[in-house]
């Protein structure tokens, strides 16, 4: 399954911020442009912040969020990742959402469509009045309005919670999208091929026991956000 050449690049080339954001596999489906890099980092809640504890890699899952050119997370005081990234290291932040399976006629040339995006940097710690106005930030992203009709946050627990953050001025996004590339010859070859898209979506709600009647359901934001269009331009022939 090594993947095809095939990139989800729309208008507004942008080059790499630096030589080592550059993608250098596949290079043709790098994005540097804010609007591709913003677009994956606030589809999902979740990515994989990579750092070193102790001399060891670590990556670590965690949920994060956008606000304008930053990146943020948090957690509790206690988290060793948390304490670790606060501490000045050099960090990696990694989002990547799979949206289909790409069948090919040969199974080397079965890949996947994807958005991916990569952040490095050092996180800079958020605190004071910043920190509730980030976290709610958050809140607003993936459920509109619930912030206002929760019971106010009180300040032990805002003293309990770390908040760090991450420019985007390192940062480069990855995008594959559209059918498989098969060479001519594989063309005639009699198997099933093309896209079995990977949909992100939400079950129905659960509501906790207790609650009073008439209580409208919480508005929640559906994962994934919107998937690249499916390019138009002929696809290549033949593989070397």
């Amino acid at each position: 399954m090594a993947g095809s050449k095939r990139d989800g690049r729309g208008g507004g080339e942008h080059g790499p911020p630096s030589a080592f954001t550059r993608v250098r596999r596949l290079p043709e489906r790098g994005r540097y442009d804010a609007a591709a890099i913003h677009a994956v980092l606030d589809a999902v809640p979740t990515c994989v912040v990579a750092h070193i504890v102790d001399g060891r890699p670590v990556a670590t899952p965690t949920l994060h969020w956008r606000i304008g050119e930053r990146v943020y997370w948090h957690g509790s005081i206690a988290s060793r990742m948390l304490r670790t990234n606060a501490a000045g290291g050099d960090v990696c932040l990694t989002v990547n959402i799979m949206d289909g399976w790409v069948l090919a006629r040969s199974a080397f040339n079965h890949t996947v469509n994807y958005r991916a995006v990569m952040v490095f940097g050092r996180p800079e710690v958020v605190a004071g009045a910043d920190k509730e106005r980030v976290l709610r930030a958050f809140s607003d992203h993936w459920f509109p309005g619930r912030w206002d009709a929760l019971r106010p946050v009180h300040r032990k627990e805002l003293g309990a919670t770390s908040v760090l953050s991450l420019p985007l001025e390192a940062a480069s996004a990855k995008i594959r999208d559209g059918g498989a590339d098969d060479p001519e010859r594989d063309l005639g070859w009699p198997v099933w091929a093309g896209v079995v898209p990977f949909r992100h979506g939400l079950g129905t709600p659960i509501p906790e026991p207790g609650l009073a009647r008439g209580l409208a359901r919480a508005r929640v934001v559906r994962h994934g956000g919107p998937r690249p269009r499916p390019r138009t331009a002929a696809r290549p022939r033949g593989r070397g």
